[in-house]
């Protein structure tokens, strides 16, 4: 079976197939990347003649300038990753309302999945490896558990229903495109991923196959709580139903703050464990500095110890980070899935077991 003929469940078990073989690297920023560029706002704009400026739009970039994102994913793909993701975290009707942009919603998740798909498959050829797509779905800067106005704490902006439509819309797109997974990533409100992990559910009826799910929450503290308040092990309650292919960490801070969360999640989830960590905390121009060698090092560690499955980068990473942690995992045997014992795990803000 090649890759692109892969789908639902096959993918899965490819994906499954290989993380039991070795440690598996996915890819690092596409915003640093980007940025990077030096791109004018006619690159973003193109010729769309959409309403709004759309400087600093990154998704748009897979209609206006494919060549770009091309050039970033072919680049992760040289350093190592066997899992490139679609440049789409904010290619949503939410987000693209701020550029005026959403009747593009559909084009660029289709068109950017496309990129990535046939990225993955030329490289796939080459050595015979499988490559792999995960179609990215950010969180939008909308809030279901939290109301932004402190003087009406019940007042929502959005409905679960109208997010649920929002999440369904993208993940068909990327589908369509190509995508072998639907990756709800920088998950800070766990209400949102359910909404998620609800329209991916009315896809897949929609489509009459699995789409499988891979999840990535965000820490807004040292403590180990996303912006609702669940710590990792509650998340993991909350979200183990929708059997994700991955559960992992991104963002939030960088690897060495994020060790005690990932040794715990690891121990918990029944699934493959995906972290990508930013390269270190941003200096005081908010720019990333850590070298690929300090972040390789750190990621290592957790190889060492058995507690991952897939490794990769988020801000500030670059494909040198990327090749940094290909280079440093090589032979290391990956994480195996424990068999947690059964009991009724439930989960508010902390998780509680009822025992048999």
């Amino acid at each position: 079976m090649t890759p692109s003929t892969r789908s639902g469940q096959g993918a899965r078990q490819t994906l499954m197939q290989e993380a039991a073989k070795r440690v598996l690297i996915s890819d690092g920023a596409f915003g640093t990347q980007i940025q990077n560029r030096k791109l004018t706002e006619a690159d973003y704009a193109g010729d769309l003649n959409l309403p709004a400026d759309q400087k600093g739009n990154n998704d748009i970039l897979a209609l206006t300038r494919p060549d770009v994102i091309a050039d970033i994913t072919r680049a992760y793909l040289d350093a190592g990753s066997d899992i490139v993701s679609t440049n789409t975290f904010s290619a949503n009707t939410i987000s693209q309302a701020d550029y005026k942009a959403e009747d593009k919603v559909d084009a660029i998740n289709v068109e950017s999945a496309r990129i990535a798909r046939e990225l993955a498959d030329e490289y796939a050829a080459k050595d015979g490896l499988p490559r792999f797509v995960a179609g990215a779905i950010g969180p939008t800067n909308k809030t279901l558990s939290l109301s932004p106005d402190v003087e009406d704490p019940g007042y929502r902006e959005i409905t679960f229903d109208h997010l649920v439509e929002v999440y369904r819309q993208q993940a068909a797109g990327l589908v369509q495109g190509g995508a072998d997974f639907i990756l709800i990533e920088t998950v800070f409100d766990t209400l949102n991923a359910k909404a998620g992990i609800f329209a991916v559910k009315k896809l897949e009826r929609e489509l009459g196959r699995e789409v499988p799910i891979m999840m990535s929450m965000t820490l807004t503290d040292l403590s180990g709580r996303n912006l609702s308040g669940h710590t990792v092990e509650a998340f993991w309650h909350s979200v183990r139903h929708a059997r994700p292919v991955t559960i992992g960490l991104n963002c939030s801070f960088g690897a060495e703050q994020l060790r005690p969360h990932v040794q715990l999640l690891a121990k918990l989830a029944d699934t493959l464990v995906m972290v990508y960590p930013n390269a270190g905390l941003p200096n005081e121009l908010g720019e990333y500095d850590e070298e690929p060698d300090t972040t390789a090092a750190l990621v290592k560690a957790w190889a060492d110890k058995g507690q991952v499955n897939i490794l990769g980068g988020c801000c500030g990473s670059t494909p040198e980070h990327i090749a940094a942690m290909a280079k440093a995992v090589v032979g290391l045997p990956p994480r195996e899935l424990p068999e947690p014992p059964t009991v009724m795990r439930l989960a508010g803000l902390e998780p509680f077991e009822i025992a048999a």
